[in-house]
């Protein structure tokens, strides 16, 4: 079993999420039922075959699996439970929800946002299954709210509800297609304006498939007027690839 399977019982997390056989091939890494892939890591060229073909892809089903970013972050995040103490979240690429309702057992609030409609649903069944759970240790309002990275129109929706913002955003294992970097920094550049910038930070939860993304994260952060800090001490193995947790902050 793994650790985050052991989590989730451990805290009594109930969820619902997608099960299925067979999908994205390619080397993309993935666990489902129980069962594992593990590619070693890809060259930039068989990353840019996976990122091509997932461009023109008609259905995105990468939101509805449980990916090893998540139990990464998790891990982090239990271990530093006090710098969620009544912080307002908002995780970006949710997908079925494990980090965010987490997160509810120290939070004030906590938004978890995707783009995908049948996500969505997902995460909605999920809040569901947490509020008639009659689970005392979820203190935490939890939402799920609509967000294409780059749409400023659903941000704005979001942040029009909370205009006091988040203090912490969060992201597990959501760098995926490299024309989604500059996106994903966009959307966190925005949700830090006009916040304390001693307090608001980026927490990536970010898994290492490939050299040109690895390369990208650190770039896009910088070209947004980021920092961004590998937090010593997470970088580890994880399902056969290379994970690490990173800080985000702004330069100012």
């Amino acid at each position: 079993m793994t650790t985050t399977k052991l989590q989730i019982l451990r805290l009594g997390l109930m969820f619902f999420s997608f099960t299925a056989s067979n999908l994205l091939q390619d080397g993309l890494d993935l666990v489902l039922q129980g069962k594992e892939k593990k590619p070693d890591k890809m060259t930039d060229e068989e990353f840019a075959i996976i990122d091509k073909k997932a461009k023109a892809a008609d259905f995105d089903l990468t939101g509805q699996l449980v990916w090893p970013g998540a139990e990464l972050l998790n891990g982090y995040l239990t271990k530093n439970a006090n710098m969620l103490q009544g912080c307002s979240v908002i995780e970006l690429g949710s997908g079925v929800g494990i980090t965010g309702v987490l997160c509810s057992r120290f939070c004030r609030e906590v938004v978890m946002t995707d783009h995908n409609e049948e996500v969505l649903k997902i995460l909605n069944k999920n809040i569901k299954l947490q509020e008639s759970s009659d689970d005392s240790l979820c203190c935490a309002e939890l939402k799920a709210e609509k967000l294409e990275w780059g749409n400023s129109d659903q941000l704005n929706h979001i942040l029009q509800q909370r205009p006091e913002g988040f203090d912490l955003v969060l992201g597990a294992d959501i760098c995926f297609q490299q024309a989604n970097v500059p996106l994903l920094f966009d959307t966190v550049e925005q949700l830090f304006r006009g916040r304390d910038q001693s307090k608001c930070k980026f927490i990536l939860g970010y898994v290492s498939r490939a050299k040109v993304m690895d390369v990208m994260v650190i770039d896009e952060a910088i070209r947004h007027g980021l920092q961004i800090n590998e937090v010593s001490g997470t970088r580890c193995n994880i399902k056969n690839h290379e994970g690490v947790i990173f800080e985000i902050a702004t330069n100012h």
